[in-house]
């Protein structure tokens, strides 16, 4: 049994050959801690990310990944474990062979790290390849032609520009400013201009909701529920989004510069075809409103296209992998 897994930080996706997707999760576990029977997992997934903010006590909510990679081993094994027996179904007793989608400037040690937790959680074997390459393939863009194709691909924890010609990567940047970190501006802007103190879960939804990288068509006010800093009362808080907009901008202009960076890094004659193929966006992240119009203003109107499944382009380029031995060879990492 094959399996290709999108091992992100904010979201763990499988997809299986003739299945499709069959995991979709949330990167979390619930944790209860007992004096007398020490650390058990109490959930995982979607399940354990609704405990975020409201855990009782001796329960504890824990992402066992940051920034793309493995924060806590003992805990990526065994949600990556759980995930994985999810995916097998009746094919409990067959050790799947997977491949992994990893970020382009993973280093060595977390190449081995995310190899070791899904040999512990019972693959038969374990190939790695770029999240940037995947997402490119998964987003249709003619990686094995000899002619450059550009994909950001926006993640939980991280992003990654990558310029792609002939099934390589031939200029890359990672940024550890993606999805997470939009979250963690809005609520510290909250925080600093308004005295509102939110929850991880409400920034998700405020930046998800009235999050915007362009001046919007229409802007509007819309209501935020907190604490207040200093009184520690219930409070609501009226909110333009231009104010959004404002706590994202330093998180967009970061991706905006990695960007920049790798056009000067790439050769003119790949940048003439990324001017006729355009730029492939990827990535939960990418999805914050009018990011795409942001970039286009900042690239003087360099093309810029989504991916039909922006959400599922790492794993279904993944999986695309699977059933192409030749390339897989070609593209796995060492």
């Amino acid at each position: 049994m094959d399996l290709a897994i999108d091992l992100g930080t904010a979201n763990t996706v499988i997809w299986a050959p003739n299945r499709g997707i069959v995991v979709n999760e949330p990167s979390f576990l619930a944790l209860r801690h007992a004096r007398n029977n020490g650390t058990t997992v109490e959930a995982f997934g979607r399940e354990a990310k609704r405990m975020l903010g409201m855990t009782p006590e001796g329960m504890q909510v824990i992402p066992p990944m940051r920034d793309g990679v493995i924060a806590d081993f003992e805990l990526a094994e065994k949600m990556l474990a759980h995930f994985i027996g999810m995916a097998r179904q009746q094919n409990y007793g067959v050790r799947p062979r997977v491949v992994i989608g990893v970020p382009s400037e993973i280093t060595s040690v977390e190449k081995n790290a995310i190899r070791d937790t899904a040999y512990r959680a019972k693959a038969r074997e374990v190939h790695l390849v770029y999240e940037a390459l995947a997402a490119a393939i998964g987003a249709g863009l003619p990686v094995s032609e000899n002619k450059g194709s550009m994909i950001i691909d926006i993640g939980g924890g991280t992003t990654d520009v990558a310029v792609i010609v002939a099934g390589d990567i031939h200029e890359k940047k990672a940024v550890k400013v993606a999805g997470n970190a939009m979250d963690d501006a809005v609520t510290q802007y909250m925080k600093r201009n308004h005295n509102l103190l939110i929850g991880e879960q409400t920034a998700e939804r405020v930046k998800i909701n009235a999050g915007s990288a362009y001046a919007l068509d229409q802007e509007r006010e819309i209501e935020i529920k907190g604490r207040h800093a200093l009184e520690h009362l219930p409070r609501t808080v009226l909110v333009n989004t231009t104010e959004i907009r404002e706590a994202l901008s330093e998180c967009v202009s970061a991706i905006i510069s990695a960007v920049r960076l790798v056009f000067e890094k790439t050769d003119p004659e790949l940048l003439g075809d990324i001017s006729d193929t355009g730029i492939r966006l990827a990535g939960g992240g990418s999805l914050l409103k009018g990011f795409d119009l942001r970039l286009r203003h900042e690239l003087d109107d360099v093309r810029v296209e989504y991916a039909d499944d922006p959400l599922s382009a790492v794993v279904l380029g993944v999986g695309k992998l699977l059933s192409d031995p030749k390339l897989l060879a070609k593209v796995a990492l060492s």
